[in-house]
C-alpha cells in the first residue's frame, strides 16, 4: 500500500501553509475541542472520512485546527474549480470536486481511492453552507457508500462558531461510526445509517450548547473562557 510520507512534494502548499498560518488562526479563534467520549478522543488510525455540519467558508479551516496531526482532503464543489488558477489552487490544497447534483464514477472512485490509500477525506454532507434557521439540514447518504465500499469509518464532528469576542470555537468530535456494522448495501440499511449520522450531529451540538451555557456564567477569564 502506497503510503504518505511526512515530507512530500505533493502536499508542499498545503503543509507550509498549514503551519505558518496555525498560531495566528488559532489565537484568534482559539478552538476548543470537546469529545463525546474517551473513544472519541483517539487520534485518528489509517483512512477515514470527516463528516461536519457547514456553517461558513472557514469550516475547512477549523476543521484542520480540530486535526492537526493528519492531512485533509476536502470535497469541493466543482463550481469552485472554474478558472485554471483555481484548480490549480484548490488542487494544491487537495481538494476534490464534486458535481453536487450529479456526481461522476470518477470522483467516486478518487474519494474511496484517497481512502483505500489509507488518507482522511473531509466532506460536508448538508451539500451547502446552512443558511437557514434549522439546526443542521438533511445530510447525502454519498458518505455511506464510500465508507462502504472503502470499508473506513465516518468520524462526526460539530462546528460551533464563536459567539461572540470572549467565546471560543467550539469543535466537538463524536464517535467514530462503522457502518458496515450497521446494516447492508441496501436503500433502508443507507437511509437508517444517514439517519444515525444526523442525529449524532444533533448530539454533538447539545454538546456545544451545553459548554456555552455553562461558559456563560464564567466570568474569570475573558480570553479564554471555559
Amino acid at each position: 500500500m502506497k503510503k504518505n510520507h511526512v515530507l512530500s512534494f505533493k502536499y508542499f502548499i498545503y503543509d507550509f501553509l498549514h503551519i505558518f498560518t496555525f498560531l495566528p488562526g488559532f489565537i484568534w479563534w482559539r478552538p476548543k475541542h470537546l469529545y463525546e467520549s474517551e473513544v472519541a478522543k483517539k487520534k485518528i488510525k489509517g483512512g477515514g472520512i470527516l463528516i461536519s455540519n457547514h456553517l461558513g467558508f472557514t469550516d475547512p479551516v477549523f476543521l484542520m485546527y480540530g486535526f492537526w496531526y493528519r492531512r485533509l482532503h476536502f470535497v469541493a464543489l466543482k463550481v469552485f474549480f472554474n478558472t485554471p488558477f483555481k484548480r490549480f489552487l484548490f488542487r494544491q490544497f487537495q481538494c476534490i470536486p464534486i458535481d453536487r447534483e450529479n456526481m461522476s464514477m470518477d470522483t467516486f472512485r478518487e474519494i474511496v481511492g484517497h481512502l483505500k490509500n489509507d488518507e482522511v477525506v473531509a466532506i460536508f454532507p448538508e451539500g451547502r453552507i446552512n443558511t437557514t434557521k434549522e439546526e443542521i439540514q438533511p445530510l447525502k447518504s454519498g458518505m455511506i457508500l464510500m465508507a462502504m465500499q472503502s470499508g473506513k469509518p465516518i468520524y462526526p464532528v460539530y462546528i460551533q462558531k464563536k459567539k461572540g469576542i470572549r467565546y471560543r470555537l467550539l469543535v466537538v468530535v463524536g464517535e467514530p461510526i462503522y457502518v458496515q456494522q450497521e446494516g447492508g448495501m441496501n436503500l433502508k440499511g443507507i437511509e437508517n445509517t444517514t439517519e444515525k449520522l444526523y442525529n449524532k450531529e444533533i448530539c454533538l451540538k447539545r454538546i456545544a450548547d451545553s459548554y456555552y451555557e455553562k461558559s456563560q456564567n464564567n466570568n474569570t477569564n475573558f480570553f479564554f473562557v471555559e
